[in-house]
């Protein structure tokens, strides 16, 4: 075998380096940031679990459940790009621990809310005290990996989404169940619980992440160049990369926004009410309802993983995503006008499968043209719209059960937002081959 030539040899210590500098930063950073995304969930979502209970012992109407569900996501969009431009200041490790540990601390104030004010006010709260989280984290990790690796990067944190929903579904049904101990409600053990391992983790988080690879003691001097030499060269690397005016009126962050927020008013319609639509449906108990709901997540987390690998590896995106949402589409459509308990049940199952299959390579779309500063603002402005979907669907959702008595019509209905989101990305794709094509 003839000896190695220089430029070989020196590409081959630069690619181990690489992997070295990847597989450090993916240890180190991916699963405590998943661990603090699930807490995230899990308290903006529990109270679909505790609605079971609550509503009944508040006298909450639908209407009443679905607007308080949704102000979480008023406060969050007023305050979600004001805190990411605080996160690219003051450094990502102490803001977001900052954003954990309060929270977490208004999660747990969950317990003592009496009347429908009361819940008001500390959804809103709530929502203040968590926005900027997942965006800023979208921005952090953005600073660790390079383009190519971003859907999986994106997909390995995030499935820490589908994951919590399965933790919440297994420890629902026990937490309820404790109804009367310490004279405590069920529904008031459940928030008590949940809602204290953020404020643990806020001090992890504060110990544990580097801003960025610069201040990461556990590189390499050479990991550490390897990481800035390729995050420097990234197609787009000077794209917006001072300009935070000029990113948030780009049209590519105006359609993925739309994108997101027919998206997220979809996903948070469904996801606040799902208990109470496979109780019915089903005629389950709430603990089975929650093993239900788990499986879901579990079956949620693979298909994310594996279309965000896909994605990664063919290089493309937009494709990855429109067909989930076009299947999204016909299992609404279906769930709506279905009287079959079985294919309802199923067809929310697909819809749910589809939402996961979609989470990584949308999220990566945005960092293919944002950078730097305009990266914080321009994402933090795309979350701002789309959570404000998350005000509007459980609200609608509420509204239709009660004047329809059933969620079979809200269900239906959100066959449409679904179809919207498979409509715009083609639209960005297609604009993108334009691009590319005048380029040449």
């Amino acid at each position: 075998m003839q000896p190695a030539l220089p430029e070989q040899t020196a590409q081959a210590i630069d690619d181990s380096v690489g992997r070295s500098a990847i597989r450090k930063a993916s240890l180190r950073l991916i699963p405590i940031i998943g661990l603090g995304y699930g807490c995230a969930y899990i308290d903006r979502t529990n109270i679909s679990f505790a609605s079971l209970q609550m509503n009944h012992d508040l006298h909450f109407s639908a209407s009443v459940y679905g607007f308080g569900a949704g102000l979480f996501f008023v406060s969050y969009a007023a305050c979600e790009v004001p805190s990411n431009l605080l996160l690219f200041r003051f450094g990502a490790r102490k803001w977001l621990a900052r954003i954990m540990f309060t929270w977490g601390i208004l999660a747990i104030g969950m317990m003592f809310v009496k009347t429908p004010i009361q819940f008001y006010v500390m959804r809103f709260l709530l929502g203040m005290a968590e926005a900027g989280f997942f965006p800023g984290v979208l921005f952090y990790l953005m600073q660790w990996f390079p383009a190519d690796m971003r859907a999986r990067t994106v997909s390995r944190f995030y499935i820490s989404l589908p994951l919590s929903t399965a933790v919440m579904g297994v420890l629902a049904g026990a937490l309820l169940n404790l109804g009367g101990r310490l004279g405590l409600s069920g529904w008031q053990w459940l928030f008590l619980v949940e809602g204290v391992p953020p404020v643990l983790l806020s001090v992890a988080f504060l110990f544990l992440l580097p801003d960025t690879p610069a201040h990461a003691k556990w590189l390499t001097p050479e990991e550490r160049g390897w990481l800035e030499r390729q995050l420097q060269r990234q197609p787009g690397s000077n794209v917006h990369s001072a300009n935070v005016s000029r990113a948030l009126l780009d049209p590519r962050v105006l359609q993925i926004s739309v994108l997101m927020f027919c998206m997220v008013l979809t996903t948070y319609a469904y996801a606040f009410s799902a208990p109470a639509i496979l109780m019915k449906e089903t005629g389950f108990s709430v603990g089975n309802v929650g093993f239900l709901v788990a499986l879901m997540g579990v079956l949620g987390a693979v298909c994310m993983v594996l279309n965000a690998m896909h994605s990664d590896r063919s290089r493309e995106t937009h494709l990855h995503v429109a067909a989930p949402f076009l299947v999204m589409a016909a299992g609404y459509l279906v769930a709506g006008v279905s009287s079959n308990a079985f294919v309802v049940v199923i067809a929310i199952v697909v819809t749910v499968l589809c939402f996961y299959l979609i989470q990584g390579p949308v999220w990566a779309i945005p960092f293919s043209f944002l950078k730097g500063k305009s990266a914080a603002a321009g994402v933090a402005a795309v979350n701002t719209v789309a959570i404000l979907g998350g005000f509007f669907g459980p609200y609608w959702m509420g509204l239709m059960k009660d004047l329809t008595g059933t969620y079979h019509r809200g269900l239906l209905s959100l066959a449409i937002p679904s179809l919207i989101c498979a409509v715009m990305i083609l639209i960005m794709r297609r604009s993108e081959l334009r691009s590319r094509e005048s380029a040449k």
